[in-house]
């Protein structure tokens, strides 16, 4: 039997650094390679900490609370936020208590009822992107696209969608260059005005009394015999506000990026828009934006390496996702891909509880886009900027509109 590893095992160190804007376009090529010689590494980073790069670790981990919980989620350890984000910072028992609560607001059902707005939602921002030739996909459709939905989903004013992006990109990648202590500055505040936002939000529902209201229900919203607190309300809108703008964003943007410099991929959809429901799983699988966190609870051995009580362990879902052992042909964009197991939306009890209404917003968002605009190329004098954090996205994307490659 070989012997364990531990933290200060040599050949498992690793300089990775999931916020380094340095491997941001390269980042799967480092995953491969980490892979390769030490699938669970330690980083210095943040105080150190553990990254797990194959499938079958990642999912061990996600399927075993116990031992890795999720009570921060986050490396560093804050993007600002006062508490745990509920319920993606909570573990179980209470973590079931509150996805009952929550779950139902993102129903497949309740979904589906609002698909004729998120339709409406894309076709108004692909009609201001058609009067010109050329636009910042970023800011054109992929920010405003997700932030919209967002506020129709919870009934709010849709004006406020520049505001909301604004707190969601401060939060999500703190001051970019600036150090860790500013960036965690930034965010702090940031993470302010969103509580101030949604408090006053609440006070102005309190006596509304609609009943199908998201805000409402959770004002009303009870866990176990009690009232929930305006805190745990407060908290449950952050992570709304995180999880339901970031990562579509980034979505629509890497899978927009790569049908731009893959025409004939692109072809198929246009031709075949029968094909975009395993389009977007294949794309999920492709781009996963998300890279959470989980603190280990007690010693354990994950892949004849040994983690402590207390150490935090990195698991990116786009290096699960790209591990040859469970995808032979990982670097190969499939969109007819069947079966699709993917980790993009996580997996276990924390899986993501957004993933009906993501789906949705992606498939509107490649159905529409490739129904009225079936060419567009990437600018080779300006290529897309992209960011790493843990949750992955593009700062910019120029895109010329109605030309091929």
């Amino acid at each position: 039997m070989s012997e364990l590893k531990d933290a200060e095992s040599p050949e498992i160190q690793t300089d990775f650094d999931i916020h380094s804007p340095d491997i941001a376009d390269t980042v799967y090529d480092v995953y491969a390679e980490m892979r390769g010689k030490c699938p669970v590494a330690h980083s210095s980073h943040y105080g150190g900490h553990w990254v797990a790069t194959k499938y079958d670790d990642i999912q061990e981990v996600l399927k075993n609370p116990t031992v890795f919980s999720s009570e921060s989620v986050n490396v560093p350890g804050t993007i600002g936020q006062d508490g745990p984000m509920i319920p993606i910072e909570v573990d179980p028992p209470d973590h079931g208590i509150y996805r009952k609560l929550i779950n139902p607001l993102f129903s497949p059902k309740r979904m589906a009822a609002l698909e004729p707005q998120i339709r409406d939602i894309a076709n108004e921002l692909i009609d201001e992107m058609l009067e010109n030739k050329q636009v910042d996909f970023i800011q054109a459709f992929a920010k405003e696209f997700p932030s919209r939905v967002f506020l129709a989903l919870m009934g709010w004013n849709l004006e406020d969608s520049a505001q909301f992006n604004h707190w969601a990109d401060t939060i999500v990648l703190g001051e970019p260059g600036a150090s860790e202590e500013r960036s965690t500055e930034v965010r702090t505040a940031a993470a302010m005005e969103v509580y101030a936002y949604f408090g006053e939000m609440i006070d102005e529902r309190a006596e509304s009394g609609d009943a199908e209201d998201i805000t409402q229900i959770l004002i009303n919203g009870t866990f176990e015999d009690r009232e929930l607190t305006q805190f745990e309300v407060l908290n449950i809108l952050f992570l709304f506000l995180i999880g339901g703008l970031h990562t579509v964003q980034g979505q629509l943007a890497h899978s927009v990026i790569y049908l731009a410099e893959h025409p004939e991929v692109r072809k198929q959809l246009v031709v075949d828009p029968g094909l975009v429901p395993t389009a977007v799983e294949e794309m999920l699988r492709w781009e996963s934006a998300v890279c959470p966190a989980r603190v280990v609870k007690e010693d354990y051995v994950l892949d004849g390496v040994q983690l402590k009580a207390g150490d935090k362990i990195l698991i990116p879902f786009g290096a699960a996702n790209h591990d040859t052992s469970v995808y032979p042909d990982a670097d190969v964009v499939d969109l007819t891909r069947d079966p699709n197991p993917h980790l993009a939306f996580g997996a276990g009890n924390h899986r993501c509880v957004g993933s009906h209404l993501a789906r949705l917003e992606l498939r509107v968002a490649f159905e529409e886009l490739h129904r009225r605009i079936p060419d567009y190329r990437l600018d080779p004098d300006n290529p897309p900027e992209r960011h790493l954090s843990q949750v992955k996205g593009v700062v910019s994307l120029p895109l010329f509109l109605g030309e091929s490659i």
